[in-house]
């Protein structure tokens, strides 16, 4: 039923406009998402920047339906692989293939993706490539394979689910191919066919696949925010001899910053996912609304931050 209801208030533009104007709700809002424009965007890595952390940026939207769009969203990205280079920022960016048009024709999606890697290769920048829900795995990691690796492997990356029971055989094959892999849980509601119904169980996965990916992978993102995890990542690598130059933790705006300065000042490459655009209040209700639970997460680790102190 609460699922039901974010998605429902997810759609309804009449609360997105009175929210976009409400002050309280946009500060609360910057909490977890940096502005609405390019410039707040750089701005927020600029911060994070002088606290020795990178960020990734990523402009808010997905299932877009209209060409038009896609074009609009594909240079909102040039733009900021653009304002990364001029500004010095340290900062790569994040991307979903159904903003770029892949529910529109593959065509124009491998257009918007082609024009947006030669400018990161210009720049000697990077684009992950998120992933969605598992009806878009597949068709996902092809494009990936298929669409960009082969001509853009140094610029390009992909995003792993460990909830997702098919994702060991997949880290498997983007860490033959040396492609560079960020591993997360996944937040997506899936079904128990195709997904872990128990955290344990997807919690296990992510500790199996961390070691694969830390042994073997191509500077491996870690994104996590679990304490229990990150410990047994730090275990490992001390007892495989690992440096800390071979792979990065990477946590989202706004959530443990305390935990993020402190794995910095121990030595640990750190990245930031900075979300941002005018798309932040269904983006955060559909986000709560593919697993309730987030939201006793977040508020939790508010909480928690705020018992260690400010950041």
């Amino acid at each position: 039923m609460m699922r039901t209801g974010l998605l429902w208030l997810s759609e309804r533009q009449q609360i997105d406009r009175f929210l976009r104007r409400n002050g309280v709700a946009r500060r609360l809002a910057s909490r977890f998402v940096a502005g609405e424009t390019v410039e707040s965007a750089i701005e927020a890595a600029r911060d994070l920047n002088r606290q020795r952390i990178v960020a990734t940026l990523d402009l808010l939207g997905e299932s877009v339906s209209h060409e038009r769009d896609t074009v609009q969203a594909r240079d909102t990205y040039l733009k900021m692989l653009d304002q990364i280079a001029q500004n010095g920022v340290e900062a790569n960016v994040s991307v979903k293939l159904t903003q770029m048009g892949i529910d529109v024709e593959e065509r124009v999606c491998l257009d918007n993706m082609t024009a947006m890697l030669e400018k990161a290769k210009a720049l000697h920048n990077f684009i992950r490539i998120d992933m969605e829900g598992s009806a878009y795995t597949q068709r996902t990691l092809d494009f990936f394979f298929q669409k960009v690796f082969p001509t853009y492997g140094p610029h390009v990356g992909v995003v792993i689910q460990s909830c997702l029971r098919r994702s060991e055989s997949d880290v498997d094959a983007l860490i033959d191919a040396g492609a560079r892999v960020r591993l997360c849980k996944g937040a997506y509601l899936e079904p128990a066919e195709v997904a872990f119904p128990d955290k344990a169980d997807v919690d296990s996965a992510y500790i199996r696949l961390m070691g694969r990916l830390l042994e073997r992978g191509r500077y491996p993102g870690l994104a996590t925010h679990d304490p229990s995890i990150i410990a047994r990542a730090r275990q490992f690598v001390r007892e495989k001899a690992i440096g800390p130059e071979r792979f990065e933790f990477q946590m989202l705006y706004g959530v443990r910053r305390d935990l993020q300065q402190a794995l910095r000042k121990d030595g640990f490459n750190v990245r930031v996912y900075v979300p941002f655009g005018t798309q932040w209040y269904p983006y955060l209700m559909r986000r709560l609304a593919e697993r309730p639970a987030n939201i006793a997460f977040i508020l939790g680790n508010v909480v928690r931050e705020a018992v260690r102190g400010p950041a």
